[in-house]
């Protein structure tokens, strides 16, 4: 178990640092002028080779997650809301490939500054989660 749970540090820590830097690419598209069309295409490049590779890293988290659940058992308040944190954290995965189809059909609607918001919440989530995991409050 403890190499699943190796598999599943170090699978969160590479599925994170894509979270942390797609929205970051969404930031500079949204800023890109109209007229820059070459610069557009190469971030919006970036950010689809991105995002397909963090999408089965997102997957295998899971999946070791889940391993990491049935070996070990699911109980205490704490792991429930660690694993609503995920959940949430898997739509909001799912929710940056939307933003990027957008950009991808030049209907992206949101200012620089909104992304500038939203890409702080992966940062939010993992610190309740890192709290969660080390302490077990409740």
């Amino acid at each position: 178990m403890l190499v699943v749970k190796s598999l599943h540090i170090w699978m969160v820590v590479s599925w994170f640092a894509g979270l942390f830097y797609l929205p970051r690419i969404f930031v500079n598209l949204a800023m890109v002028p109209a007229e820059s069309a070459a610069e557009y295409d190469r971030l919006l490049l970036m950010a689809g080779k991105l995002f397909k590779f963090m999408t089965p890293l997102a997957v295998l988290t899971v999946v070791t997650g889940l391993w990491l659940w049935f070996g070990y058992g699911f109980s205490g308040g704490w792991l429930h809301a660690k694993t609503t944190l995920v959940a949430a954290l898997a739509g909001y995965h799912l929710y940056c490939g939307s933003l990027l189809n957008a950009f991808r059909g030049r209907a992206n609607r949101k200012s620089h500054v909104w992304f500038r918001f939203f890409n702080e919440v992966p940062v939010l989530v993992l610190l309740a989660v890192i709290f969660l995991v080390v302490l077990k409050p409740f």
